[in-house]
């Protein structure tokens, strides 16, 4: 099988966050068919390890999980790309690492985690489990995510951080709209701060990061004739590792507060 009908394969498996069991049940036992490496399972994580005893060992890490399916849960093979969920992000990664295990005399000691529930809030990152549960087997000298990055090296990884913006109004009629303030409507100059966030991109260690603010979920509304009293936006923000985590919330805070009044709510979700 090679790389292209491995990704495929791969695929065709679902996976989406909190259901990777079927494609963990797989990799665990191909890893295991293989005579040479220790398998453990842990939950819906599978570590894989060299023993060979040499002075170096690099971790070599990927996400078994997918974000949730669009019409696109099965694999297409157009020519020499595939085609479907999960298939850059990153069962292609994945497959390459199930190839690269095959070796059986690596020049360093190899370490393969395939671990679940990467797409979804990091308190619930099988890495997380791993760590807790048996810190052992994720240690290493070095370690290298098969993350979709067109072959290029990223070294390091920005923050992110959620908010969610609760802005008030008052309940009133749609044939009386004067008699209340329509929440929704508020959005709007908030919307536009946000969507004119000028990123930075600092250079840290010869490495260009790009910051980024967006909008990733409006909720609003009572029925079809009332003005809203109350409206939300969650955003979320990506922010280069030259800055912490409560200056990059005090930024965020400082561009919404213009659009914010008393009672209105900036909470870190």
């Amino acid at each position: 099988m090679d790389l292209l009908e491995r990704t495929a394969a791969l695929v065709d498996v679902p996976s989406e966050s909190h259901h990777e069991g079927p494609l963990a049940d797989l990799i665990e036992a191909e890893l295991r068919a293989l005579g040479h490496l220790e398998v453990t399972r842990v939950g819906d994580n599978v570590v894989a390890r060299t023993t060979l005893d040499r002075r170096y060992r690099v971790v070599l890490a990927g996400h078994t999980d997918t974000v949730p399916a669009n019409g696109n849960a099965s694999a297409r093979v157009e020519g020499d790309v595939v085609w479907g969920l999960g298939s850059s992000d990153m069962k292609s990664g994945l497959a390459v690492m199930l190839e690269l295990a095959r070796l059986r005399d690596p020049v360093v000691d190899v370490t393969w985690v395939f671990y679940a529930r990467e797409e979804v809030a990091a308190d619930l990152s099988g890495l997380k489990d791993l760590i807790e549960v048996r810190p052992d087997l994720v240690e290493g000298d070095v370690a290298v995510l098969g993350e979709p990055t067109a072959g290029d090296v990223e070294a390091g990884c920005q923050g992110t951080m959620r908010l969610e913006i609760t802005l008030g109004g008052a309940r009133a009629h749609t044939a009386r709209p004067w008699m209340g303030r329509n929440a929704v409507h508020r959005l709007g100059p908030l919307l536009d701060a946000v969507a004119g966030f000028v990123e930075r991109q600092p250079v840290i260690d010869g490495c260009t990061y790009r910051e980024a603010l967006q909008a990733v979920k409006v909720e609003g509304g009572v029925a079809g004739n009332v003005v809203p009293d109350r409206a939300v936006v969650t955003i979320n923000h990506r922010f280069a590792p030259d800055r912490s985590a409560e200056e990059a919330e005090a930024r965020v805070r400082a561009l919404l507060a213009p659009h914010l009044e008393d009672g209105d709510t900036v909470e870190i979700v």
